[in-house]
């Protein structure tokens, strides 16, 4: 919400009030005896709890002069003083019965009700500022300063900002202005939540206007300078304080060093602390917090232990915010040791963890798969009186989710609602992609539901995850039907997206439906990766369409988009389903011009296509020059050679390659003695295939005795 802008300053002198007066000099004088006697009718019903009685009399006579007259009564009863408020505020009196309420609340020190009436008044609908002020200027009266006051402190307190402006400009109109306090309080409502133009506007106005300022201003405006990132002008706007007689104390050099910090200035925030001594300050807590900070943002972790060190060293007590940068930094790095070591100092030091020490550490554990210390730690949050927040519980369902354990995800969601902690959009989203992976689709769609009846709008990473599982599941009408929703919404696909969409469309063989994805995707703008081009060329080479592919190649290159292993490999396979094994190995050359070293996939893809066509020679060059790249022959290879070898016959051959594999390191697999039994039983060597199955037997593998 951008700020209002605030009109120039007004041609009206202001009367600035700056002493309070006697607070009970002005009360009401005493009622006469008749309204004496009504004035204790009246609080008997109060004391009875009759509200409604008090309400309808009041109503129905002249309650302007009977008001004051019962407060003043009420003075006596200050326990009744809530409930005579809350019934004369229902009863809608004039404006000048309101004000006369303030007032005399004020005048008997009464502020707390005072404000509480003031606050009623300003949620008032359909009564403007100017209205609400007018009301409350009492020309009998010289507390219209602290009433002034406290109408603009309420006004901060409510969160009424832009009003709060507006009425410190009436006052100003009215030729009234409010105190430095008043001032002070509305500044730093209005810089924290970032007007700082308007912020500004308002303290020029306040300065020229005669007001003298406080440490407390010059603290709130250093404030907004740092906020709106011009630390370049701090100097000069401190030096103009100082020749006003105000210095910058404490406060106002850790705002500086923590803005310092936050920019990744920590040198200059360093400088700064050093100058400290020479201003008479020494280094706090929220100094030294500020540094460590600052140290772990940008990577000196060691650094900031020093700090750390020093900190303790001076005699300075932490506390959960000095250990809790060291802890997020250490767990970011995944360093479980170093993060349980940093959880424990702080325990030592007598610190207590708070929510962001427990979460860090509980995260740290459930990405690194130990779900049970995370549930160890998740436990003693518990056990020091915290109360877990939607953060912590997401962080153990995800964990949950990623050691497939989705029934435990969801009872950890079920404890989390017993609680009653809100499940946000990441909660949700973290359990649809638990329940997506596990092929859970049905519990997912019921979760989406319960997600949108809850009023949980789904975001682009909802959908993403639902199509993602649908289109793993083959079920493309549901996809489709979900990225027409994310169409709908506004919320704009991604590559990831269309790169999903397409690969489950190619995968069922649907290349046409994979096409018009793509154009579809080319037409937003949204331009295809390397992903996108794999995903279509394999989508083709599947196919044996191997001249389509080849023009995405092509067309790949063309975008200086490097081709990668997997989309060579693919092609490789393409060709080989084509049966055009020769172009397949002249393709290997040509992967290995374009930089594209190959691997053991891609020989023993070739050598496969070789063997089937009886080459035995071709197939034993390229496991030649297998070994001669670095790249030695695994259970596929060896099996692909041993099939071959069957299938001719050969089983001597076959039996020697068996042996040599083994020596090799290489344990067969049940793939490897079924074409061994099956190659003797084809040749009527029944004894061997015998030997084989038995020799099968007793490393643990099932044959299926269909020989």
């Amino acid at each position: 919400m951008a700020p209002p802008t605030l009109p120039r300053r007004s041609p009206f002198p202001l009367k600035t009030l700056t002493h309070t007066p006697p607070l009970i000099s002005h009360l009401p004088s005493p009622p006469s005896l008749p309204d004496a006697f009504l004035i204790d009718k009246l609080l008997f019903r109060l004391k009875q709890g009759d509200f409604s009685s008090v309400r309808n009399y009041l109503l129905r006579s002249n309650s302007s002069t009977l008001i004051p007259q019962l407060l003043h009564k009420c003075h006596q009863f200050p326990l009744l003083l809530p409930n005579l408020i809350q019934t004369v505020a229902s009863t809608s009196p004039n404006p000048t019965v309101t004000a006369s309420m303030v007032h005399f609340l004020v005048q008997a020190k009464n502020l707390a009700e005072a404000q509480s009436l003031l606050l009623r008044i300003i949620r008032k609908s359909g009564v403007s500022r100017a209205e609400v002020i007018d009301s409350l200027v009492n020309h009998n009266s010289n507390l219209n300063v602290v009433v002034f006051d406290l109408l603009i402190r309420t006004y901060v307190q409510a969160r009424k900002l832009r009003e709060g402006s507006e009425a410190f400009r009436i006052l100003r109109e009215r030729g009234f202005c409010a105190s430095i306090n008043a001032c002070n309080a509305l500044l730093g409502g209005i810089v924290k939540v970032g007007w700082v133009d308007l912020a500004w506007k308002i303290y020029e106005d306040f300065v020229r206007s005669g007001n003298s300022v406080n440490v407390y201003t010059l603290n709130i405006m250093v404030n907004a300078l740092c906020k709106d990132g011009k630390l370049d002008r701090v100097g000069v706007f401190m030096s103009g304080m100082e020749e006003k007689g105000i210095y910058p104390d404490i406060v106002t050099y850790n705002t500086l060093i923590n803005a310092y910090c936050r920019r990744g200035l920590v040198s200059e925030a360093f400088q700064l602390m050093d100058s400290m001594a020479g201003k008479g300050l020494k280094p706090g807590i929220f100094t030294y917090n500020a540094l460590i900070n600052g140290l772990c943002k940008e990577g000196s972790y060691e650094r900031a232990k020093c700090v750390l060190d020093e900190m303790l060293g001076i005699g300075l007590c932490p506390d959960a915010a000095t250990f809790n940068p060291l802890l997020v930094e250490s767990c970011r790095k995944e360093d479980v040791c170093e993060a349980e070591k940093v959880f424990n100092e702080m325990l030592g030091c007598g610190v207590v963890p708070d929510l962001i020490s427990f979460s860090s550490i509980v995260g740290v554990f459930s990405r690194n798969g130990d779900l049970g210390r995370a549930l160890e730690y998740f436990e003693k949050m518990k056990g020091v009186g915290l109360v877990p927040d939607t953060v912590i519980y997401t962080i153990l369902i995800n964990g949950y989710c990623k050691n497939g354990d989705v029934t435990g995800a969801l009872k950890m969601r079920n404890e989390m609602v017993e609680r009653s902690c809100v499940m946000d959009v990441v909660t949700y989203n973290t359990l649809l992609n638990g329940l997506c992976r596990r092929k859970m689709l049905v519990d997912a769609d019921e979760l989406f539901k319960e997600m949108v009846e809850r009023g949980v709008f789904p975001d682009f990473y909802t959908l993403t995850t639902l199509i993602h599982g649908y289109c793993k599941d083959g079920n493309m009408t549901k996809a489709l039907s979900l990225f027409e929703t994310m169409t709908l919404r506004s919320l704009k696909p991604d590559v990831v997206t269309y790169n999903t969409l397409m690969d489950g469309f190619c995968k069922i063989g649907e290349m046409e439906k994979a096409k018009e994805l793509w154009c579809d995707m080319i037409s937003r703008e949204i331009f295809p990766n390397f992903i996108s081009f794999s995903i279509l060329i394999n989508g083709f080479c599947s196919l044996g369409l191997v001249s389509e592919a080849f023009r995405l190649w092509d067309e790949m290159k063309e975008k200086g988009i490097k081709p990668t292993l997997v989309t060579c490999n693919t092609i490789i396979k393409g060709y080989l389903r084509a049966g055009n094994v020769s172009k397949a190995n002249d393709f290997l050359n040509k992967m290995v011009l374009e930089g594209v070293r190959p691997d053991c996939v891609t020989y023993n893809t070739l050598i496969n296509g070789f063997l089937k066509e009886e080459n035995f020679d071709r197939a034993f060059y390229l496991i030649s020059n297998m070994e001669e790249q670095g790249l030695l022959p695994d259970l596929i290879t060896y099996n692909a050679i041993l099939s071959g070898f069957c299938r001719q016959g050969r089983m001597q051959e076959a039996e020697m390659l068996s042996r040599k594999m083994i020596d090799k390191g290489i344990n067969p697999d049940r793939s490897t003695y079924t074409l061994l039994i099956n190659g003797y039983v084809s040749n009527d060597n029944l004894k061997e295939a015998f030997r084989v199955h038995d020799e099968m037997l007793q490393r643990g593998f099932v044959p299926d005795d269909k020989f």
